[in-house]
């Protein structure tokens, strides 16, 4: 069961549990409220010494990753693994705070807590309301501390100036106004609040004597290759040309007949039907060509042969 911790109250971390792994989560919310939540390694004399170990949605580890921002889960509104054997003798306390993002007093907050589990397993936990602050914009939640053996106590000290007052507490820079545009350019565009100077890791110093940042040059222009040096792309291979048409057999074609006589206009008027011809030896019909070297009414005798013996030749 977890030990329930008011304001003030202190204990070894070693009578809440044997682990060294631990995971803290805060829960903190208000209506209309957003809020950044940071951890400060800080050293014997309660400064931040070493930006490296100011752990923030900017910066979510240090260096060794004794301290690693996890991110909003299980509940809470942010969370942090501590693995208290991997933390350099030089940091002597971890600092747990929240901080309002913009306009707003911590006494908008609704309840929230800060709580400890080790072992998937919730050990301490100590709870908060807006009823205990006014108007502070940052707070100091809880903090692990080195005396002799790592402990927690539950804090719950506020500041009225927000995040510059909690930085300047810990003895953290905090960037004028009237800083430079070049500087002011260096800073990391991923939501650092304003006025606040960024841990020396979030962005590469310049190099010595490098001038200051400036619009990137433009990339020179890609120097052609000689062929014979193998940069050029092959030539692509020339499709064989498309064998030509075999040409038609005229013989094969169908016959055209053209009209004689053309029709006014230029379309070809086609030629009268012929009239059927009248069955072999029988009279033509009215309106037929009697057959050649016929008179018309006559019937043509038959040929030669035709159903006749033929005629006797006379002897010559």
């Amino acid at each position: 069961m977890a030990r329930e911790f008011q304001r003030g109250h202190k204990a070894r971390i070693s009578d809440l549990t044997a682990g060294t792994d631990l995971y803290v989560g805060v829960q903190i919310s208000g209506p209309g409220l957003s809020f950044d939540i940071s951890c400060f390694g800080l050293d014997a004399d309660e400064r931040l010494s070493d930006d490296r170990y100011f752990v923030f949605f900017n910066q979510p580890k240090t260096p060794e990753e004794s301290i690693q921002l996890l991110g909003a889960q299980a509940g809470d509104t942010e969370s942090f693994r501590v693995t208290l054997d991997r933390i350099p003798q030089q940091i002597q306390k971890l600092s747990f705070t929240a901080t309002i993002d913009g306009a707003g007093q911590m006494s908008q907050v609704g309840p929230g807590y800060i709580r400890i589990v080790a072992g998937g397993e919730e050990v301490a936990r100590y709870p908060f309301s807006g009823s205990e602050f006014s108007t502070e914009r940052a707070v100091m939640l809880g903090d692990f501390y080195m005396k002799d053996v790592w402990r927690f106590a539950a804090v719950g000290q506020g500041f009225d100036g927000g995040l510059d007052a909690l930085l300047r507490n810990f003895g953290g820079e905090v960037a004028e106004d009237e800083a430079p545009a070049a500087q002011q350019a260096q800073q990391p565009q991923s939501g650092a609040a304003p006025g606040f100077a960024p841990p020396a890791q979030a962005s590469a110093p310049p190099a010595f004597g490098a001038p200051a940042a400036s619009a990137p040059a433009p990339a020179p222009a890609p120097v052609p290759q000689p062929a014979q040096q193998g940069f050029a792309p092959p030539p692509a291979a020339t499709p064989p040309p498309a064998p030509a048409p075999a040409p038609a057999d005229v013989h094969a074609a169908a016959t055209i007949v053209a009209p004689m006589n053309p029709a006014p206009g230029g379309a070809p008027v086609p030629p009268p039907p012929a009239p059927a011809p009248a069955p072999y030896g029988q009279p033509g019909q009215p309106g037929q060509q009697p057959l050649y070297g016929q008179v018309p009414g006559q019937t043509a005798p038959p040929p030669p042969g035709y159903g006749q013996p033929p005629a006797p030749q006379a002897p010559g």
